[in-house]
């Protein structure tokens, strides 16, 4: 039986374990939380190398780009790559950049959701750039917020060009700091602020992007929204239905009612694969979703 694991500097209270079968091979996948430690991780890590089949990363990324060609690497995540010597170790960048532009097209050819003219709040689009170009182009208008989200910025963003420019200037010094600054980790992935930007979800059709980022100032009235995001558990969904979510999409697909996150399908793709992380091209991925036939979740609240 092979193994995934996603060591995550999220909270354990996520924590999820399945067994599936792919491609006519047993697979055990499971999220283990650390609760914010980054030297916790890397126990975990140092611990299972060598004893799964492929690690993933989960609860902090270890580039970001922002639509630039250049990566810009998170110092706060080189200690967690590094602590694997033996099994590989993926973070969902190279998902992000092919599964997440393919699962909006895959909704609007598919006649899910009419996306034209729709209002997009994307919650912070610097890591899921391919998602905010797919809204873009399938005829979105998109609200950026990747400054007020990540940062606490009061400052929405109208275009992905402005993003780009932001991204080349801030992104030097925003790797270097501490991820806790940037992201919610550990318990504070459960904190929710209703009003804090409020107005931004009650004008968008759409709330789209990672759903700690999603929830952090979810509004108690969400009637009729659609959300696109990735990772969720039993209970993200009970905290939607209770805002009256009319639609949930994620991205990765649903295994025993939960959807992991992207790390945890790259690990996938690269053990199915056979191959190294770096050895895999966006064809190689789009080849790989393909044959496992791998496709957005939708579920009507």
């Amino acid at each position: 039986m092979k193994r995934i694991v996603s060591v995550s500097i999220g909270s354990a209270s996520r924590d999820k374990k399945v067994e599936t079968v792919i491609l006519g091979e047993r697979y055990t996948i499971e999220r283990i939380g650390t609760d914010g430690s980054i030297a916790k991780a890397i126990e975990k890590i140092k611990e299972l190398d060598g004893k799964v089949d492929a690690f993933g990363m989960g609860g902090i990324d270890l580039y970001l780009s922002g639509g630039s060609p250049n990566k810009f690497i998170l110092r706060a995540a080189i200690p967690i790559i590094k602590a694997a010597k033996h099994s590989p170790i993926v973070d969902g960048t190279g998902v992000k950049k092919t599964l997440e532009g393919q699962a909006i097209k895959y909704l609007r050819d598919n006649n899910i959701i009419d996306f034209r003219g729709k209002k997009v709040l994307v919650t912070c689009a610097i890591d899921r750039f391919s998602m905010a170009e797919a809204l873009v182009e399938c005829g979105c208008e998109i609200i950026i917020g990747d400054l007020m989200f990540a940062l606490g910025i009061p400052v929405p963003i109208g275009k992905l060009s402005t993003l780009r420019i932001l991204a080349k200037i801030l992104m030097p010094v925003i790797s270097r700091l501490p991820f806790s600054m940037l992201y919610p980790t550990g318990e504070s992935q459960k904190v929710n602020d209703p009003h804090k930007f409020k107005s931004y979800y009650l004008k968008a059709d759409i709330i789209a992007g990672d759903f700690h980022y999603n929830k952090k100032y979810m509004p108690a009235d969400m009637s009729g929204k659609i959300i696109i995001t990735n990772t969720v558990t039993g209970s993200d969904i009970d905290f939607l239905k209770e805002r009256r979510v009319k639609m949930l999409v994620t991205t990765t697909p649903e295994f025993d009612g939960r959807s992991f996150g992207t790390n945890v399908i790259e690990a996938l793709l690269v053990s199915v694969s056979g191959k190294k992380p770096h050895e895999l091209s966006e064809k190689d991925y789009f080849d790989l979703m393909k044959k496992l036939d791998i496709r957005p979740r939708v579920e009507y609240l």
